[in-house]
């Protein structure tokens, strides 16, 4: 059996970090970098390899070309043949209206969210194509298809580049062995509200959404270790809604 290596990207917290525990648990060596947390990104490791498992922990600005070189030259000589991509690394900000917004705040927005995917997705599949094959995960938001109006509409049209990237990307390697899909969470319980000056949105709008709570880090990481697994071996370009029926 081939060894499972997979780069877990914005993996020391929130669903990065849920998902490369997962993935470790069930026998993946993981990769997973961070830009500024080096202490998220180091326990999560600890805690891996305190469990017999194999992990890496590499620094880097996923929206700089030179840090993606560097992180994927890390797991290459660390862990070995790439088999997996989790494209999870990103951002959000603090609500504002487009009329609001600065070229500044947008292009950062596209640059971690959009440019960085694409980045990371060209060097996986460069390494995935000469091993025979692999699997990419993509991670959207259910903010692409609602829009996120008077909040993150920068963010949700970000997403959205993410979902046609996604089957674009699929229809392209799909003769190279290599799926490519994405889930699409809704509101999760992560820190990623914090950064957008929200801490408590996932618990102030929980109740609105069908399933009447917010999801939990841990049902998103599921979900994509289920499209990374042999299980989804005939499944690529598929986007997976996980957003409490939103």
């Amino acid at each position: 059996m081939t060894p499972r290596v997979t780069l877990v990207t914005g993996g020391g917290r929130g669903i990065g970090a849920a998902t490369a525990e997962l993935l470790a648990h069930e026998g993946h060596a993981v990769a997973v970098d961070y830009v500024r947390d080096a202490g998220s990104a180091e326990a999560l490791v600890a805690r891996i390899e305190a469990s017999g498992g194999k992990a890496l922990a590499v620094q880097g600005d996923v929206s700089i070309e030179a840090d993606v070189l560097r992180l994927f030259a890390a797991v290459d000589r660390e862990l070995g043949p790439l088999t997996g991509l989790v494209n999870n690394a990103g951002i959000v900000d603090r609500a504002s209206t487009v009329e609001a917004m600065s070229a500044a705040r947008i292009e950062r927005m596209f640059a971690v969210n959009v440019t960085g995917s694409f980045l990371r997705a060209r060097e996986a599949v460069k390494r995935m194509k000469g091993a025979g094959g692999g699997a990419i995960v993509n991670v959207s938001s259910a903010a692409a298809r609602l829009g996120s109006p008077g909040q993150y509409v920068d963010y949700a049209a970000a997403k959205a580049a993410i979902d046609t990237f996604t089957r674009g990307l699929a229809l392209e390697v799909a003769g190279d062995g290599i799926r490519v899909n994405a889930v699409r969470p809704g509101i999760i319980e992560t820190d990623i509200h914090a950064s957008g000056g929200e801490p408590d949105r996932a618990a102030r709008l929980g109740h609105g959404v069908p399933m009447r709570r917010a999801g939990r880090a841990d049902e998103v990481a599921r979900a994509i270790a289920w499209l990374l697994s042999d299980a989804a071996s005939y499944c690529s370009g598929a986007i997976l809604d996980v957003s409490g029926g939103r």
